[in-house]
């Protein structure tokens, strides 16, 4: 199915601007991160291209990919080496439109020790319901065989063996590795990941304070998540 070239344009324009906010926000250092957004109409995603300083970037340099086999639409430059990650999570979770992954300080602490990061108060509840989790180790199959692929697939499987919905927690660590954050676009998938890694910083030093820190009460995590994102939600303007 085609889409048109001006929806394209804008999404180039929205994955360059995402992966510049990525790195403004902190949460990049050097090359260790990416964007992503997909259009489900042409069945095709953009993502940055790998190993590109962030400086050389622009929207034309963003690497359009087939979301079916992951071949590249048109173009040289090779896209991010995370790009089969992405995919993976773009073809199980249906509902999202961009992904960010980073390797941002706290959230890779988080990942590095096999946590979850637990919900600890309203700030964490505003934006996931419940504790961000952390996937299982990849085997050593997994690892040397479609080592990125695999990633993605250990990160469907924690959701979907566990019965966690993606779009109340848009986010997971990967053990080892790092997070990745997701929305129903790019700029929310920003957002989000922008929310894990202070929330994974939060808890640090809450738990620095007090090792024995209790998690939040469910229905205090309750009213601040459904407040903002339940089908009664009244937090903010409405819409005209």
């Amino acid at each position: 199915m085609s889409s048109g070239n001006g929806t394209i344009a804008r999404l180039r324009e929205a994955v360059y601007r995402a992966n510049l906010r990525i790195v403004e926000s902190g949460l990049v250092l050097l090359t260790w991160g990416n964007a992503s957004a997909v259009d489900r109409r042409s069945e095709t995603m953009l993502i940055k291209p790998s190993g590109v300083d962030y400086a050389d970037l622009g929207p034309d340099t963003m690497v359009r990919v087939a979301l079916g086999d992951g071949s590249v639409v048109n173009g040289d430059l090779r896209p991010s080496s995370d790009t089969d990650t992405h995919l993976e999570l773009y073809r199980a979770f249906p509902d999202i439109g961009g992904i960010v992954h980073t390797h941002s300080h706290f959230a890779v602490c988080f990942a590095q020790a096999e946590q979850p990061i637990p919900c600890f108060g309203t700030t964490h509840a505003d934006h996931f319901h419940g504790a961000i989790p952390v996937t299982r180790r990849l085997s050593r199959h997994e690892i040397e065989q479609a080592y990125e692929r695999n990633t993605g697939l250990v990160i469907v499987e924690r959701f979907q063996r566990h019965a966690i919905d993606p779009q109340s927690i848009p986010g997971v660590l990967v053990a080892h590795h790092g997070p990745f954050a997701w929305g129903t676009s790019v700029e929310k998938a920003v957002d989000n990941a922008i929310v894990l890694e202070e929330v994974a910083r939060m808890d640090y030093h809450t738990r620095s304070i007090n090792a024995l820190a209790a998690e939040a009460p469910q229905e205090l995590v309750d009213k601040h998540y459904l407040r903002k994102h339940g089908s009664g939600a009244y937090y903010g303007q409405s819409k005209p």
